[in-house]
């Protein structure tokens, strides 16, 4: 009847062991002595490394947090779809977003978000950078179309040497069809005679030939060079440019250069796009922001705890140790995907607690009823699981399905898809999951190894 619960028990004491050293802190001091012996170490959550045995594969397991528990820069985007037909906008908003993706890729941001948020007629993309707390330089990134062209003059200008002197126009100018497109990359450099930033780029075979042709066609005259229709610089050719590369000089700062370069490297976007918010939230909030949350969730299981103790006392206490169990793999799971925990994501999983203890709850209140009824006690609490399970599959399977909508995985624009609210669906659903299997296999298996060890519980 039982299918081996001592062997499913043992397994599942096995997997709390394992859970418990991927859920460790990220380091987490031990120091004690015990008969002479000193223990000094630091302990960090286990990893996985298969590349010893040929395989490539490496896993890490650290708690990722959002913007709102470790601090950094929101930046709301605003795209302009207005030259852009209906039927193409939601591929330029995916094509902006990829490009944004690249540039915060390139700026050195760890664990960045970039999300898209669409609802009738506005097109906006959503940027958060941890750690970041500079939101003008942030800006300065994300918010410029960096829309590199190389023109011509329509009429060759009178100037000396040194400069012009009115700055180039891009209607006194006409296209080259050379634009940041041909760049195969660009990089920070430092001019040789006067060591100021620049940025030296590398045309691709096909740019590099147009540039060639161009510089064949232009010598003596100027080349102008325009960023988002404004004119970087104008340089006098003097030599056919055949290796396809060259510099952009403009009296850049060393970060101006950089920047720039940044942009270049991570291409145009294809549409324009405008700042409609920017905050910042400061690391010490997002601190108080955890310990809160923490202590909360704390609170919470204490109180579950002492409720299933007093209410069904062992059952209970077997419930609660099933509770612990849940909890070890549910956070196991956060690390494993991983999930961003922001406060709304620590939400859902502190309310799918409440999920995982619902389901124990329907089990023994139905089991009472059983025992009523004159049965023995473990019929009662075999028909308590499997009468309840109507019940707990009802209940979780409405939630699930709350989840997926809250999620809004098809984008829908009459559904919500911020991340704050994608962040407490994904923890909810996930929790729901493992509360089902600590609810009905765990619980079970202790109850039933409980009664073939003492069978007049």
């Amino acid at each position: 009847m039982f299918k081996s619960p001592k062997r499913v028990f043992i397994l599942l004491i096995i997997l709390s062991f394992l859970l418990i050293l991927i859920d460790l802190p990220e380091r987490y001091p031990v120091k004690f002595s015990l008969f002479g012996y000193s223990v000094d170490t630091i302990i960090s959550p286990v990893s996985i490394n298969l590349s010893k045995i040929g395989i490539a594969f490496e896993k890490k397991f650290s708690t990722h947090l959002g913007l709102d528990l470790s601090g950094g820069t929101h930046i709301a985007l605003s795209a302009d779809m207005s030259d852009i037909k209906s039927s193409e906008r939601d591929n330029a908003l995916e094509s902006t977003k990829q490009v944004i993706e690249r540039r915060v890729n390139f700026f050195g941001v760890s664990e960045p978000t970039v999300q898209t948020a669409k609802s009738k007629d506005s097109y906006r993309i959503i940027v958060e950078l941890p750690g970041i707390t500079d939101v003008d330089a942030a800006v300065s990134v994300l918010g410029q179309t960096a829309k590199l062209e190389f023109r011509e003059f329509i009429i060759e200008p009178s100037a000396t040497d040194s400069g012009l002197s009115v700055l180039p126009l891009l209607q006194t100018t006409k296209s080259l069809d050379i634009t940041g497109k041909d760049l195969m990359r660009a990089a920070l450099s430092f001019s040789s005679e006067t060591g100021e930033p620049q940025v030296a780029i590398e045309f691709t075979s096909e740019g590099g030939k147009k540039f060639a042709d161009a510089t064949t066609r232009l010598i003596g005259k100027r080349l102008p060079i325009f960023l988002d229709s404004t004119a970087l610089t104008w340089p006098t050719v003097r030599t056919i440019i055949s290796d396809g590369q060259g510099v952009i000089s403009g009296g850049f700062t060393r970060e101006g250069a950089k920047m720039l370069a940044l942009q270049l490297n991570a291409g145009a976007l294809p549409v324009p796009v405008s700042i409609i918010e920017k905050r910042t939230v400061g690391a010490t909030l997002g601190a108080i922001s955890v310990a809160k949350s923490v202590q909360a969730g704390f609170i919470g299981l204490i109180i579950v705890a002492i409720f299933m103790t007093v209410q069904y006392g062992k059952l209970g206490l077997l419930a609660d140790f099933a509770l612990i169990l849940y909890g070890l793999i549910t956070f196991a799971i956060f690390r494993w995907i991983p999930i961003t925990l922001t406060l709304p994501g620590i939400a859902g999983f502190i309310l799918s607690i409440g999920m995982a203890v619902d389901s124990n709850i329907l089990i023994f209140e139905r089991f009472k009823e059983e025992k009523r009824s004159g049965k023995p006690w473990h019929i009662a609490m075999e028909l308590g699981f499997g009468k309840a399970w109507d019940s707990i599959r009802d209940a979780n399977v409405t939630t699930i399905l709350t989840c997926i909508i809250l999620y809004n995985p098809g984008n829908w624009s009459f559904l919500p898809s911020t991340g704050l609210v994608r962040g407490f669906a994904v923890t909810l659903f996930i929790g729901v999951l493992v509360s089902l299997f600590t609810g009905i296999i765990v619980t079970r298996t202790f109850v039933r190894v409980l009664y073939r060890e003492n069978p007049k519980s």
